[in-house]
């Protein structure tokens, strides 16, 4: 079994567009990182200081290193004193100016049109919750990157495994399906080697975009909440008192689920269909159907359909539904999914390849 299964492996492997894809993915994340890094903009009215890039960076780690800690009416006044932008009444709404990520991550909640308080208190905001702050705008900046790089993988990873089943179906199906495990042992051979393949390939990636978020940001603020986080990103609309770090083990993991769930969809339609390019198109469709159903995220339905492999990537409105009582988010909900997609998957492309007639 093992060695049918580096045979298959290597059979995956082998395929040019399959490197070219996963080459592709990583010189995306490199370019989406460095666009992402070097278009940023950063201006400290204490220091009179502006820049891009990395004094970009530079301006908004030490703008947050001045109210590092635990956020506090005091600290909010403050902010506001040191950082607010001239503006006129009837002007530009002050939220909306930017200044540096802590700026950002202020205003919208304590600042009024034209920068001033606007009479909210912390726990008027945030409740009894301790909001520890700091810079998350460069783990953040990956984060949402990473939402469109694993995507991006999604489709090649359908792509690899799509051909796994139908691309023997071209007259090599004859020979294997003839031979004494080509029914067995080679058709869960095949899934082995489609479930290694997906899950290398993804944390390989993964593993590339956490390393350019080190090299780019350091290790800053993934002890600080997302609830403080500047009003450009998403993840701030998850509404638990949640640390970067934490959201990122989340997003990771989701990012696993929904490639095992797309592998399992794509060995299944691989098996059942005639040729690559049809396995292909029907998986690719489904992957994205989800998009396309008006369902509100406030529906009773939208916890199920959120659970849809596509919602594993685009995280934040899954990991917006309820806490559960354990304390864990219904977010975990996508672990036994995969596997139930995984396991579906694979035994109705066991069964179908083994009752596949041979011409």
């Amino acid at each position: 079994m093992k060695d049918l299964t580096r045979f298959e492996l290597r059979k995956v492997l082998e395929r040019p567009i399959i490197w070219g894809g996963l080459l592709l993915v990583l010189l995306f994340s490199l370019l989406l990182s460095y666009s992402s890094y070097w278009n940023m903009y950063a201006f400290d009215p204490l220091l009179q200081m502006e820049g891009k890039g990395k004094t970009a960076v530079e301006i908004n780690k030490a703008a947050a290193a001045r109210y590092d800690g635990i956020l506090t009416d005091e600290k909010v006044q403050q902010m506001l004193s040191d950082l607010a932008p001239k503006t006129r009444p009837g002007g530009i709404n002050a939220i909306y100016l930017g200044v540096n990520a802590v700026w950002s991550a202020v205003a919208p909640h304590f600042s009024n049109p034209e920068g001033h308080w606007n009479g909210a208190a912390v726990s008027d905001v945030y409740g009894d919750e301790a909001i520890k702050i700091g810079y998350v705008d460069g783990w953040l900046t990956i984060s949402s990157n990473m939402v469109q790089i694993f995507i991006i993988l999604s489709f090649v990873l359908i792509l690899a495994v799509s051909s796994v089943f139908s691309g023997e179906y071209g007259g090599v199906d004859s020979i294997i399906l003839t031979a004494r495990y080509g029914r067995s042992k080679c058709a869960a051979a095949k899934i082995a080697a489609s479930l290694i393949t997906s899950a290398g390939a993804f944390l390989v990636i993964a593993g590339a975009n956490l390393l350019l978020a080190f090299l780019f940001y350091g290790k800053e603020g993934l002890d600080c909440s997302i609830l403080f986080a500047p009003l450009e990103f998403a993840e701030r609309f998850i509404p638990f008192n949640i640390t970067v770090g934490e959201l990122l083990c989340y997003q990771i993991l989701l990012g696993f689920t929904n490639v095992i769930s797309v592998t399992g969809i794509a060995l299944a339609l691989s098996a059942l269909s005639q040729n690559q390019l049809s396995a292909f198109v029907v998986c690719a469709a489904l992957y994205m159907l989800p998009i396309l159903v008006p369902v509100p995220e406030t529906s009773g339905f939208f916890h199920i359909l959120a659970l849809l492999p596509l919602f594993h990537v685009q995280f934040v409105s899954l990991m917006a539904i309820e806490q559960m009582g354990s304390g864990l988010l219904y977010a975990v909900w996508a672990l036994p999914v995969s596997v139930l997609f995984i396991v579906t998957g694979g035994v109705i492309a066991y069964k179908a390849f083994a009752a596949h007639q041979v011409s």
